[in-house]
């Protein structure tokens, strides 16, 4: 007999809800404490601040949790096809998805405008990034978060 995938138990699909917590954690934190705080700096040092934050971030666990996030999510959806779970860890990989999309679409372009805007006065630096970087990133921790929700919710209601 070929061999066939096993079919993700709860605790297989457990694993994956502790995936998405660690970006949709991170994304938070910027949405609730580091831009607002940023926010009360004058523009120099808001513009300084991210662009360092913005070099900083780009490594292995970053890149890990964001990334492995996705793939976790997916291989779980993957797994539970069948199962009581299976759509709530569809419905969660594509949250995940989206805030995906989210920042590779929005976040990253500003953040490498922001880069680019060394030569450019840290006013209109600043005027063309904060109030769109703070939304799309809002969106994105909303949505890594509701993935995270929607997959715990169907761990607690496939156990029910």
């Amino acid at each position: 007999m070929p061999w066939q995938p096993q079919h993700a138990s709860p605790t297989h699909s457990s694993s994956s809800a502790s995936r998405p917590p660690g970006s949709s954690g991170l994304f938070c934190a910027f949405a609730y404490a580091v831009m607002p705080g940023l926010h009360r700096t004058d523009d120099r040092t808001l513009v300084a601040a991210m662009q360092k934050i913005n070099v900083a971030i780009v490594n292995p666990v970053f890149l890990l949790l964001f990334f492995g996030g996705l793939v976790v999510a997916a291989a779980a959806a993957w797994l539970s096809r069948g199962q009581s779970i299976g759509p709530w860890a569809i419905a969660a990989a594509a949250l995940y998805l989206a805030g995906m999309i989210v920042t590779l679409a929005a976040n990253i372009p500003l953040n490498d405008r922001l880069a680019a805007a060394s030569g450019v006065d840290a006013d209109s630096a600043r005027a063309a990034f904060e109030t769109a970087w703070v939304r799309w990133n809002t969106l994105r921790a909303v949505l890594h978060t509701a993935g995270f929700v929607v997959l715990a919710t169907g761990l607690v209601a496939g156990r029910a």
